[in-house]
C-alpha cells in the first residue's frame, strides 16, 4: 500500500508516521519551507507524550528540553481559577516540533516532494484549515515569543471577546498567543501590544517579559468540521478546527493524524474515517461550544468559582483515547 500525504505539519506527519508503521510506503508533499513559526499555542497535553513515543520520537522532542507545565491559571473578567494537572504538559514550539516530526518521517523511509499537490482518491489532507466564506465579525488568531523568567504555568485570559495563552516553551522563551475579533483588533489598528494592555491581568503577567519576534497573525478563523473531498482522509485542521483556548490544537493534530494514517494505509473506507474522526473530536466540539457561549452572555465569569479546574480540561480533550486499533 503507497500512502500520499498532503501537509508537512503536526497532523500530516504523524499520519506519515502512523502509515509507516502499518508497513505502508509514503510519499509528503509540502511546499512551505521547514522549519518556520507558525501561529499556535505551542501547548503540548500531558496525553501527546504517549502519541509521540508511539510515534518513536518523543525522545528527539525530549532532547529539545521542552518546558515542564505543572499548573493552570484560569483568569475570566474578575474571577480566577489555578489548579494542578494530573500529568505535567510541555511547552515546545511549533519551529522546532515541525522539524522534529518531519525529520522522524523521513528518517524512517518518507518520499519527501517540496511542492504541492491535488487533493487525490485515497489521499491524507493535513495542508491546514481552510476559511473561504467567512464574512462579518471575523476572529484572527496571534503569537510571539518573549525572553524573560519562565515559570511552570499554562496562564489563559479571556477578555473583551478575547482569549491569550501564555506559556513557557523550549530555550527559556514564552510564547503569548491568542484569538481577537477583527473588530476589537481594528480599534487599535491591529497593533496586538496596544490591545493586550486592555487586560490588566495579562499585562501583569507578561510585565517581566520582552518581546523577541515581530508579531504573527493569521485568519480568519473558522471552527467546527472542514469541507474535504469524500475520497480521501482528512487529519488536523483540514478535517477539524477546534477553538484553540482548548489548548488542545496539537494533541488534535498528531491524534487525528494517527487515526487518518492507519485508515489510509490499511485501505480502510473514507467514510468510515470521517465517522471515527466525527466521534473523536465531537464531545470536545460541544464542550468549547458551550464555553463560548457561557463567555458571551457572561455566565462564565459567574460559574468559574463553582466549576472544577480539572473538569474544565478534560472536558476540552477529544476523545482519542477511544479510537479502535486497525
Amino acid at each position: 500500500m503507497h500512502v500520499t500525504v498532503i501537509g508537512a505539519g503536526p497532523a500530516g506527519t504523524s499520519a506519515a508516521l502512523s502509515a509507516l508503521r502499518e508497513g505502508a510506503a509514503v510519499s509528503i508533499y509540502e511546499k512551505s519551507k521547514f522549519p518556520r513559526h507558525k501561529v499556535c499555542g505551542e501547548f503540548l497535553s500531558p496525553e501527546v507524550a504517549a502519541l509521540l513515543d508511539g510515534l518513536g520520537i518523543w525522545r528527539e522532542c525530549e532532547m529539545r528540553e521542552p518546558a515542564v507545565l505543572r499548573r493552570v491559571f484560569l483568569s475570566i473578567g474578575k474571577h480566577t481559577k489555578s489548579w494542578r494537572l494530573h500529568e505535567p504538559a510541555r511547552g515546545l514550539s511549533r519551529y522546532a516540533m515541525d522539524h522534529i516530526l518531519l525529520q522522524g518521517a523521513v528518517d524512517c523511509g518518507a518520499a519527501l516532494h517540496r511542492e504541492s499537490a491535488a487533493a487525490m482518491r485515497g489521499a491524507v489532507l493535513a495542508y491546514g484549515r481552510h476559511s473561504k466564506g467567512t464574512t462579518g465579525n471575523r476572529l484572527f488568531g496571534f503569537k510571539a515569543h518573549f525572553e524573560g523568567p519562565t515559570d511552570d504555568v499554562m496562564s489563559l485570559f479571556f477578555f473583551r471577546g478575547s482569549y491569550v495563552g501564555v506559556n513557557a516553551v523550549e530555550g527559556g522563551v514564552t510564547n503569548v498567543c491568542g484569538v481577537a475579533s477583527e473588530a476589537n483588533l481594528g480599534r487599535n489598528g491591529f497593533q496586538i501590544d496596544e490591545y493586550l494592555e486592555s487586560c490588566r491581568a495579562l499585562q501583569e503577567r507578561i510585565r517581566p517579559l520582552k518581546r523577541a519576534m515581530e508579531w504573527l497573525t493569521t485568519g480568519p478563523l473558522v471552527f467546527g468540521l472542514a469541507d474535504h473531498p469524500e475520497s480521501c482522509y482528512a487529519a488536523g485542521d483540514s478535517a477539524a478546527f477546534v477553538d484553540p483556548f482548548t489548548g488542545s490544537g496539537m494533541l488534535g493534530a498528531i491524534s487525528t493524524g494517527i487515526l487518518a494514517g492507519r485508515a489510509a494505509a490499511h485501505g480502510k473506507s473514507p467514510d468510515v474515517h470521517r465517522k471515527r474522526l466525527r466521534a473523536m473530536v465531537r464531545g470536545q466540539q460541544r464542550s468549547a461550544q458551550v464555553f463560548r457561549t457561557a463567555l458571551d452572555f457572561g455566565v462564565a465569569e459567574r460559574l468559574l468559582p463553582f466549576v472544577p479546574g480539572q473538569a474544565l480540561f478534560y472536558a476540552t480533550r477529544p476523545a482519542f483515547i477511544s479510537v479502535p486499533a486497525q
